[in-house]
């Protein structure tokens, strides 16, 4: 299986097959509305109203598995990411990244680019560079902020 045979269900309920992203770049992310680093919000964004024209989408799964930092509901998580951080990249229903119940679309990520602690998501905001043919070509840690991985999709946007 590859990344274009997912699908996931977005905050509004209805279910996105990941192929619809097909020849684009993704960074796709597991986000927290109350974690020390939900101001990569602002970043993720600066990346999307950047990029998006010519083929970049941020994908953002909230996740509620790191300290309960993301409570709650989809319509709450949607409200928060636009009023205070201006969010228009596709934000997807809670999801889970670790465990047993950890999405496929997950298990799937963390197959092709294992981190520091294994194939294990280490917190929110890791995230997950895909080319245009849905290759996964980076993994980068919690703590790495948006505007160091901008090279990085420049490269991939301009092949």
């Amino acid at each position: 299986m590859g990344l274009y045979d997912f699908s996931a269900t977005l905050n509004n309920g209805k279910n996105k097959k990941l192929s619809a992203y097909k020849g684009k770049v993704l960074l796709i992310v597991n986000t927290a509305s109350r974690c020390g680093n939900t101001p990569q919000y602002h970043g993720l964004q600066e990346l999307y109203a950047k990029y998006h024209d010519r083929g970049f989408e941020v994908l953002a799964f909230p996740c509620n598995q790191f300290g309960h930092q993301e409570p709650g509901s989809d319509e709450d998580i949607k409200s928060f990411c636009e009023m205070n951080y201006g969010v228009e990249f596709p934000l997807f229903s809670k999801i889970e990244v670790n465990g047993d119940d950890a999405h496929p679309l997950y298990k799937f990520l963390k197959s092709e680019k294992t981190g520091l602690l294994g194939d294990s998501i280490k917190w929110n905001f890791t995230k997950f560079l895909v080319d245009k043919q849905g290759k996964v070509i980076e993994r980068y840690a919690p703590m790495t902020p948006p505007a160091r991985i901008a090279s990085d999709i420049e490269k991939q946007l301009a092949k």
